[in-house]
């Protein structure tokens, strides 16, 4: 549906949200500190910081962005466990403010408890994955979240930690590479790309939403 659309997805990580996307119609761009040696599209390696400008902005139909989530992920009470940094980190409202800047549509995506402005949810069990993973989605296009269907989709699986919402009761930490995989619907990261990735299933569902919106607003 998105077929013709450029979308950058800035702290675009090892691919995860941009394969939905890309799978969605969109030519996708991504922008991140890392070497993004699998990064499956178009990369540029650099600070996302220095590309939120609306010159470079305006290349491109849609913006996705997926900030920094240390200050309000769970996780950070695992490192804090292990006894690794967990310096805040908060990149949301200037992400936000480059984005509504640019007059692009856009979406921010970050985990629950962020402060995101009126987002949807996307749930794992939704997609039939293993994962639940719930994910926050804000944007200035109408998009629907999708419900949960735990129970359906029997016990969970987790990719990193004893975190509740990754791993409720009776659910269990991928023992392997190969289940991991299958249990995120993506089969060219290593584990630690993984753990900071969200399932293309979810940004499928949200790009089929952004390119109906996007092409009505192209003929209108």
């Amino acid at each position: 549906m998105g077929q013709g659309l450029k979308l950058l997805d800035l702290f675009c990580g090892a691919g995860g949200a941009s394969a939905g996307y890309a799978k969605a119609g969109f030519e996708v761009t991504g922008i991140d500190v890392k070497h993004g040696k699998r990064y499956p599209f178009t990369y540029i390696r650099g600070d996302v910081r220095d590309y939120l400008n609306t010159e470079f902005l305006s290349q491109f139909d849609v913006i996705a962005a997926s900030p920094p989530c240390q200050t309000h992920s769970a996780t950070k009470h695992l490192r804090n466990a292990q006894g690794k940094s967990t310096t805040k980190i908060d990149m949301i409202p200037e992400v936000r403010e480059a984005l509504i800047a640019s007059g692009k549509p856009y979406i921010i995506e970050n985990v629950p408890q962020s402060p995101l402005i009126s987002p949807i949810q996307v749930c794992g069990s939704a997609f039939g994955l293993k994962v639940r993973r719930h994910r926050l989605f804000e944007s200035n296009v109408p998009l629907k979240g999708t419900d949960c269907h735990h129970k359906q989709q029997g016990k969970p699986i987790g990719i990193y930690g004893s975190m509740r919402d990754e791993i409720p009761n009776g659910g269990h930490t991928a023992k392997t590479m190969a289940e991991a995989n299958e249990a995120m619907g993506i089969d060219w990261m290593i584990w630690s790309e993984l753990v900071e990735s969200i399932p293309p299933a979810y940004t499928h569902y949200i790009g089929q939403q952004l390119s109906t919106e996007v092409i009505h607003r192209v003929h209108n």
